[in-house]
Formats: structure tokens, sequence, C-alpha cells
């Protein structure tokens, strides 16, 4: 059976975050998730990333290693991988079958991403894996994947304003939400937060006593190479990158001090595993130079502000040509300050809807970026991606970024028309 009609009758429950139904769906499939070792990964951005970094390691040091992250891009089953793997689409289906078989009709249904969670948990189980690599999918706190009492690390890897109609309005509102994954005595690794993140999330470690690491961001060495400063003792690691942008220095920092941690519990991850983890790392639409119709064609999600300045630094580290920047973002999405961290003067920028789900109107999108960013050389909307991409490159010698949003990004990878 198709995979999106299982899922898709979920979806009219939308986004309702609490833990009820997700504690009694795995009740219900006999609590899957109590025989499954939890690395718990929360954070606005980066989080994605670090699982990625995880997963390659400890897949890499010999374990069998469960990752689960969302959304996809491309397809449902990257979701759900163990050693690097994506599930194969019809267990995804049975897996799915099964957890709606165990959905009481007098209960409240689950929402999708409850589904999935409770299949991921299942699966992980199923398949005995050593430890699962778990990204929060929104917020924290009531998060579907905050069910486990014991995580042997938890990782926050930064917090800025994003999802704030669910999250709520401030970063400390923000930083609440995420700190909610912390459990008592568990091991926090945190990245760098803003001051008002920082407090909420100090003072929640301390009344837990969790222990706290926080790594420096690793060192650049030399095209693609950084050094990481272990914290027990001061040791360094030289190891290759190849995710692209400086804050991977920041988000591979994070992944190398819970797998410090992780060594102190007993854990056999040797530095080669390490090294040739990181080495082997994908994570893909997120700062990925790609082939379309043989021009080069860089993609990044950058679906918030903090995303989107990532996004500009690495863009000013190209060489002198000019930006011409193709975009769609999400009704819901920060639209100003996305575009306030991204657009230059003399840049262009093509507009194009985001398809199959609430996407903002090319059109508005426009007049806003032109109030935002008056000289722009170029600014206009297109009915659809191709489109726009086919008039990116009418002309021109530009950088051309696609950006805004993942689902776009996902769509594009979808497209198949790469060279």
């Amino acid at each position: 059976m198709n995979i999106n009609s299982l899922v898709s009758p979920f979806q009219r429950f939308g986004i309702n975050l609490g833990l009820s139904r997700i504690f009694q769906l795995l009740a219900n499939l006999g609590n899957p998730h109590h025989q499954v070792p939890v690395i718990h990964v929360a954070g606005t951005n980066g989080k994605g990333s670090v699982c990625a970094y995880l997963s390659a390691v400890l897949t890499e040091a010999g374990y069998r290693t469960g990752r689960y992250t969302s959304p996809h891009l491309v397809d449902w089953t990257e979701r759900i991988c163990i050693n690097e793997q994506p599930i194969n689409s019809d267990e995804f289906s049975q897996l799915i079958l099964q957890v709606t078989a165990a959905i009481s009709p007098d209960e409240e249904s689950p929402t999708q991403f409850e589904v999935v969670t409770a299949a991921a948990w299942l699966y992980f189980a199923q398949q005995k894996v050593d430890v699962a690599v778990v990204e929060v999918g929104l917020g924290g706190r009531l998060d579907a994947t905050n069910v486990c009492s014991q995580p042997l690390v938890t990782i926050i890897t930064s917090i800025s304003l994003d999802h704030t109609q669910q999250l709520g309005p401030t970063i400390a509102d923000i930083a609440r939400e995420k700190a909610g994954i912390l459990k008592p005595g568990c091991p926090a690794v945190v990245g760098p937060l803003p001051e008002d993140a920082e407090k909420v999330v100090r003072s929640l470690i301390l009344k837990l006593q969790c222990p706290i690491f926080t790594p420096q961001p690793s060192r650049q060495i030399d095209s693609g190479w950084a050094e990481y400063r272990k914290i027990q003792n001061s040791q360094s690691i030289k190891y290759p990158l190849p995710l692209q942008g400086k804050i991977q220095l920041t988000n591979s920092a994070l992944a190398l001090a819970a797998l410090e941690i992780l060594q102190t519990q007993g854990w056999q991850i040797s530095e080669s595993a390490i090294i040739n983890g990181i080495a082997k790392t994908k994570w893909p639409g997120r700062i990925q130079w790609v082939t379309w119709k043989q021009h080069k064609l860089l993609l990044d999600g950058a679906h918030n502000p903090a995303g989107a300045q990532v996004l500009r630094d690495y863009v000013d580290t190209l060489d002198t040509l000019t930006v011409t920047w193709v975009m769609g973002m999400m009704a819901n999405k920060d639209h100003a300050d996305i575009f306030q961290a991204l657009l230059r003067d003399g840049e262009k920028l093509l507009l194009v809807p985001v398809p199959d789900i609430g996407s903002a109107n090319p059109n508005e999108l426009a007049k806003l970026a032109i109030d935002i960013c008056p000289k722009l050389s170029f600014c206009q909307s297109y009915p659809d991606l191709n489109s726009g991409l086919e008039a990116a490159f009418a002309n021109t010698n530009d950088w051309v970024v696609l950006c805004g949003s993942l689902y776009l990004i996902g769509h594009f990878l979808r497209m198949g028309n790469r060279e």
C-alpha cells in the first residue's frame, strides 16, 4: 500500500502538541520506546545535521543505529533509518498498519506525526537497535518524541524564533519548550544560546541536576578540516567536515561532545570511527550544491531567520558574483525577517509557490521584499518552480540559490531533472 494513503487520514488532526495520545498509543503497542537507548536532539536549527553526524559515527563504530528525523525531503522512508539506510516502503506500510490497528476507537485520534513517531519506536524495538538518535519534531516538552524518561544524552543545538504560533512569542517561551526534553540527572549538551534562552535552560538544568556540557565550536584548520578540543581532557581531534557552512563547526562540536559523554558511559567509539563517520555524513538540502540542467545551483531550506543568516554568511564567503535568489516560503513563516537576513542591494529575487502545502502568495512576498530591500535589481513572481529556475538561469552567470522552505527543496529533488 502507498505510505501517503496510509498516513494522510491522520493529517486532518493537524499539529496538536501533547503527550497523552502518544503515551496511550505506545502503551497499546507494548511500550516499544522502553526497549531503545536514546539520544534526544532538540533545537531551532542544526538538529538534523547533529543527528546525521551522530548516526554516521555510531554506525561506523559498529553499533546498530536507528535515526528518526523530520520532515522528509523526497520520501517518507527517509525519516526512519537504520545504519544510514532508510526503511523500505513495504516495511514502513506494515508498521503504519500495525500502529493504526493499535488505535482504540474510543480514544482521541493521534496526529499524523504521532502515528509515524510510534512506527519509528516500534521499528527500532523490533530491529533491536543498540541506540536511536531521535530528532524532536516541534518544540520539545510536548513533542511526540519526548517519551523517554532516561535518554543517554539530550542535546539542545540552538534557540531562535520559529513556530511561534505553537511555542509562544518570545525566545524565553521557545526555550522553555525546547528545554522540556531535559530529564533529571541526564547529561545535556547545549549549543550557543541567546541570553534569554540560556537563563531558562540553565535554571532548568540546575533544578534537574543535569550534568551540562557546552562545547566550544570546532576550529577550521584548512579547507574541509576542523579541530575539536575535547571537554574531558583538552586533547584535540582533527576531522574532515563534509557539510558546508560555518555553523557546522558548532553542530559537529555538539555531536562530538555527545559522543564523548557516550564514551564515558562505556560505549566503544574509537577516534577512527569518529573521523570516518563524520567524513561519511550526508544531510541533503542544507547548503548543498547540485547541478540543474548543467548549471550549478545551491540549495538550502533557510526557513527561519536564523537559518537564513547561516545561508547568507555562507553565500558571503563565495567569490564576488551577484546572487539570484529563487524562493518560496510557507505562509506561517517570518517572511520579513528572512528577507532581511538574505537580501542585499543589486541582487535578483524570483518568487515561486511551495506546492501541495500552505504556501505564502509569491505576489505578496514580492511586494514585501521590495519594501524591505528597495534596491533589488529584479523582483518578480513565477507560477511554479520550474519557470522560476528557467528564468533565473536564462541570462546570468550569478550564483543561483534556491531556498525558503525544506518542502520546496524536497519538491525540487523530486522533480528529478537534476542534470
